[in-house]
């Protein structure tokens, strides 16, 4: 019986998994807002970082 169905068996356990793993995906996405911020002060660090180093060049 198994040999019979076992593309559709694979499928349906394909598809399945496929589901979690959207659904998890979407769980724990963060906020656009939250993204946007975390963006902004990675680029500010950066940016005083490499205004360090310059200064540090520069002395």
């Amino acid at each position: 019986m198994l040999a019979k169905y076992w593309k559709k068996i694979g499928m349906l356990i394909l598809i399945i998994a496929c589901v979690f793993n959207i659904m998890s995906k979407l769980v724990h996405k963060l906020s656009l807002n939250k993204e946007m911020l975390y963006s902004a002060q990675y680029m500010q660090e950066q940016e005083e970082e490499n205004n360090n180093i310059e200064e540090n060049q520069t002395k």
